[in-house]
């Protein structure tokens, strides 16, 4: 018999039954489909050594009119800007307090307590203090004054913390009388929390089973982060907005853009921050409205409100600027906006708006494009060159004038395995380079409540692939070259080099759909594979880099698959003998974990067809 040539279909189709997509592929991770064939996708380098302190779920690069390179990294727990090799803390100061704090130390303990009224502090926050003195042994001056993170809260008026050091029976001092502090702005929290009740506040912090309203510290921590010319508009969801100054360098820390010189009316609190490319207007989602004479210092989730134009410090409406405010009508909540051609998007939990800049006595023009189609999280949209693409509550949609939702083969795949309840950690990315948009997802079946999933859409060929890889930020090309992605502290390059920052990269397969053998009438025998895998990189030395190749059958649909013959592939293997009998069958392809490192790493490998000599055989 002839060998039959098999070419599958790209993308991955999980709406059906394998059997029913029979010529294409059912799953895989860590590839793609590149002009309908499918690789492995790149692999990913350390940035910087340097490590972060919290999940980052923000990145924002940007260059100074001196052609700084700038990114900032904004955690659950700290808000950061990357200059060079080094990762610096800008964290708003949100209190200082002056010859107020207080030390009580117990022998053979580094746990301190200490002593300030109304600290406001929660678990988690950092506070660094000064003018300390030593508690007479080995809890130092030097010991006391620095940063340190909180561990508990007893009452509104203590905390205590770790020290460096471990009190001994002479450590009697309380620090002296005039020691200062200087507490950062409240963490949030590294999970979202759907609603009041027990558990929505930081571990310990409260009376067991006592219900928590919901508020800025003890919610998901979101950050929105945008340049405003050289300098940065930083901002976390539901608190306020921060401003840091280029030019007074990466020592300095951010401060709130109310007690910048000349703020009048500045938005208190809000949702996120952006600043309209064109006209220059600093416009705040889910900002306090103006009361009074005064902002009220409560978010309205659904007030959009906006600088004068050219300025971050004028938010009074007036006859002679064009500051102002509009309200949506269209949902509960403002979800999230985008900058886009000519535009600004802006999604409620049900609805979609267009904001377009007009100019006085209106300045904007606010327009619902379509009700009915929310997104899923604040960073569940992307800008990419074929329109704008989100995910909401029911699918993937885009944008190009007109909203479209898009049709997807695994998009009950990915709905099944939700973890709705950590659904605002959804994010979409651009990876331009490959015409891609990716959605990391938190999936119930990972059992983390944390991303541990994708899904990718290729714009331009109409395929989706799906994979697990944890990513809880990523922004695309930028000033610093490729594409940046964090993960375990660290910022990486992706789609750099073939490898998991210098390991291998383990886990990469692709799995086909059944297909018949001979039309699937009658037993058949496979004899013989003839693989059609190009090896490229930088190991490709013959005989070096290695796959492995499996080939599964079963006789019905309903019947289990059976691993026939497991198979080492590499770049001069010109066929492959196997034994397998059976009316279907599965091919798959897969890194071989096993194999020794350097038949593993320095390299990517692409597939074409596949060959597969088949003969006619009984059952036995």
């Amino acid at each position: 018999m002839p060998f039959a040539k098999f070419q599958f279909k790209a993308g991955i189709d999980r709406e059906g039954t394998s059997y029913t997509n029979a010529g294409g592929w059912f799953d895989g991770s860590l590839v793609r489909f590149r002009k309908g064939f499918v690789e492995k996708i790149g692999g990913w380098t350390k940035f910087i050594s340097s490590t972060f302190v919290g999940t980052a779920r923000n990145l924002f690069p940007w260059i100074s009119l001196e052609g700084n390179k700038y990114l900032f990294v904004g955690t659950h727990k700290k808000a950061y800007v990357v200059e060079g090799n080094g990762i610096n803390d800008i964290t708003p100061i949100r209190k200082n307090t002056t010859n107020s704090v207080t030390f009580a130390a117990t022998n053979g303990s580094a746990t301190i307590t200490a002593t300030d009224s109304a600290h406001g502090a929660v678990i988690g926050d950092f506070v660094t203090f000064s003018s300390a003195v030593s508690l007479g042994g080995n809890i130092t001056a030097a010991v006391l004054n620095q940063e340190y993170e909180i561990v508990s809260v007893p009452t509104a008026n203590t905390y205590t913390f770790t020290a460096t050091a471990t009190a001994n029976s002479s450590d009697t001092g309380n620090g002296g009388s005039a020691t200062d502090a200087a507490y950062q702005l409240n963490v949030g929290l590294d999970n979202f929390v759907q609603s009041t009740g027990f558990g929505s506040g930081n571990w310990g912090q409260g009376a067991y089973g006592a219900s928590t309203s919901i508020s800025f510290t003890n919610q998901l921590r979101l950050w929105s982060s945008d340049n405003f010319g050289e300098d940065l508009i930083l901002h976390p969801r539901g608190g306020a907005i921060f401003y840091w100054d280029e030019s007074n360098g990466t020592a300095t820390r951010a401060v709130n853009i109310t007690s910048l010189s000349g703020a009048n009316l500045a938005p208190t609190v809000g949702l996120q921050t952006i600043v309209s490319d064109i006209d220059r207007h600093v416009i705040v989602l889910g900002a306090d409205p103006i009361v009074g004479g005064a902002r009220s210092g409560s978010s309205d989730p659904m007030l959009i409100a906006f600088s004068d134009q050219e300025t971050i410090t004028e938010w009074e409406p007036q006859t002679t600027n064009t500051a102002g405010s509009v309200r949506l009508s269209a949902g509960s909540e403002i979800r999230g906006g985008l900058r886009a051609r000519q535009e600004i998007l802006i999604w409620t939990d049900t609805s979609m708006y267009s904001m377009q800049f007009v100019g006085p006595p209106l300045t904007f023009a606010v327009n619902l494009i379509n009700e009915g189609t929310g997104m899923i999280g604040p960073n569940a949209a992307i800008n990419a060159p074929n329109g704008v693409f989100w995910m909401g509550d029911d699918g993937f949609y885009s944008y190009t004038g007109s909203v479209q939702k898009l049709p997807c083969s695994v998009l009950s795949y990915v709905q099944e395995d939700l973890d709705l309840g950590q659904a605002f950690k959804v994010f979409a990315v651009l990876n331009k380079e490959y015409n891609e948009v990716w959605w990391f997802y938190p999936a119930e079946s990972d059992g983390t409540e944390e991303i541990s999933r994708y899904v990718i859409y290729n714009y331009l060929e109409g395929v989706w692939s799906i994979g697990q890889l944890v990513r809880t930020a990523w922004i695309d090309q930028n000033v610093f070259g490729k594409p940046l992605a964090t993960a375990n502290n660290y910022i990486f390059n992706q789609e750099d080099g073939d490898d998991a920052d210098g390991s291998p990269m383990d886990g990469v397969f692709i799995e086909s759909s059944d297909f018949d053998l001979q039309e699937g009438n009658s037993f058949t025998f496979v004899r013989r594979i003839i693989p059609d895998v190009k090896f490229y990189g930088t190991n490709v030395e013959s005989g070096v880099p290695q796959i492995n190749m499996l080939l599964k059958t079963r006789n019905a649909p309903s019947d289990s698959l059976t691993t026939r013959a497991t198979t080492d592939i590499s770049n001069n293997t010109d066929q492959v003998h196997v034994r397998a009998r059976g009316r279907q069958a599965v091919l798959r392809l897969q890194s071989d974990d096993d194999a020794a490192v350097n038949n593993r790493t320095g390299y990517k490998w692409r597939l074409g067809y596949t060959r597969l000599d088949i003969n006619p055989d009984g059952r036995r």
